[in-house]
């Protein structure tokens, strides 16, 4: 079957979340993806619990579609590997803090001279450049610097934790795929290769655009809990059941509310939408009408209304949604070793050329002899690479 990026290949040194995630869709998509990865650790996402047998969930669920070969960039023979396999790749993959790659003479400057038809991308907190390019970083803290965290929680609470990686995937991982699709459609017409250069915080920021859409235009600061999106207004917000679970509630459009009102019995409050002053006791009412029945029961009856609405599931109900499972965004594939593993589906559906599952996860290693056999070594040199901790 024909895939977008077949014949596109990507040397992969990141370890974690945001850029294994990135080179999943690469993969998914037909690129060949090696990831590049330090003899005996690896990525170390690898052993991070819970684990399946001995390899990390976490690890499984971004890493399909891969092969694995251990390298160490620590030593010259290892760089020359690196460098040979460069010379025959389309995209460099990396993560590193600023100026480290250049220590493992990986970096941009130096892999251009080798290939200069090369998409260099690098992942960093804080980008390459800047007062805060060397400082450490994780999502909550790219999160807080964006101000993004600052707009998530109740009002007259501190702020609340999204409990999901926003900065790390949303400004890390699918910044870094466009960008390099990006620069794959550009060297298209140029012939040359380029540096993406991708900061979480940066990501984090461009994820703003309502909020400073706002506050561009009248110079009023948003504050959590006081904008539409964070809860002001009984039409957006999240109620509580009869059962103790919660059902949420979007009727952002006026006629969307008017459906819910007059299901409700409540026609008075059709107009008290975004009446600032009332939004307590429309909020108060709305709680009321929600407490009357349990979340399923609620479910079963706006599948009924035309507004926009939901349940908050728990991770076992979303992975038995009827849509989540007709759209299957979750499958089962077989490993040598693990058997049967789960994985989320593709959130990019294609009509001619699809995302497709072809491989598994590879093992730490698994293949670093075909690889170096490809690229001309022998047998004996390989042992020797063994020896040497080169591999």
């Amino acid at each position: 079957m024909a895939t977008p990026l077949n014949g596109c290949k990507v040397l992969d040194l990141t370890q974690w979340l945001p850029g294994p995630y990135c080179s999943l869709f690469l993969a998914d998509f037909g690129a060949e993806v090696i990831k590049v990865e330090q003899p005996g650790s690896g990525d170390r996402l690898r052993w991070e619990t819970p684990l399946v047998k001995d390899t990390s969930g976490k690890f499984l669920i971004v890493n399909r579609n891969k092969q694995s070969i251990t390298l160490n960039l620590r030593v010259e023979k290892g760089q020359e590997v690196f460098h040979r396999l460069v010379k025959e790749s389309d995209v460099v993959l990396e993560g590193f803090r600023p100026g480290v790659a250049k220590r493992y003479k990986a970096d941009y400057e130096t892999l251009k001279q080798i290939n200069p038809r090369l998409i260099y991308c690098s992942i960093s907190g804080y980008g390459q450049d800047g007062p805060y390019a060397q400082f450490p970083g994780h999502d909550i803290n790219y999160l807080g610097y964006a101000g993004v965290l600052g707009m998530v929680g109740q009002q007259g609470k501190g702020p609340a934790l999204s409990g999901v990686q926003v900065a790390d995937i949303g400004g890390g991982t699918l910044m870094a795929t466009i960008g390099i699709l990006l620069a794959l459609l550009a060297r298209q017409q140029t012939s040359k290769g380029q540096f993406v250069d991708i900061s979480m915080l940066d990501g984090a920021v461009a994820w703003l655009p309502v909020l400073t859409g706002t506050y561009f235009a009248d110079n009023i600061i948003p504050e959590r809990g006081k904008t539409w999106l964070t809860g002001k207004y009984a039409y957006y917000d999240v109620y509580e059941t009869s059962d103790s679970q919660y059902i949420t509630l979007g009727a952002v459009e006026p006629h969307f509310w008017a459906n819910l009102c007059r299901f409700l019995e409540k026609e008075e409050l059709i107009p008290l939408q975004s009446v600032d002053e009332k939004q307590d006791e429309v909020r108060s009412i709305i709680q009321a009408e929600f407490k009357k029945k349990s979340k399923d029961e609620w479910v079963k009856i706006l599948k009924e209304i035309d507004t926009c609405a939901g349940p908050v599931y728990s991770l076992p109900e979303v992975f038995n949604d009827p849509q989540v499972l007709h759209r299957k965004m979750v499958f089962e594939m077989e490993h040598p070793r693990l058997g049967t593993i789960k994985q989320l589906g593709f959130p990019i559906k294609l009509s001619e050329t699809p995302a497709e599952a072809k491989q598994p996860p590879p093992e730490l290693g698994e293949h670093t002899e075909s690889v170096l056999l490809h690229l001309g070594y022998t047998k004996e040199n390989i042992d020797n690479f063994k020896i040497d901790g080169i591999i």
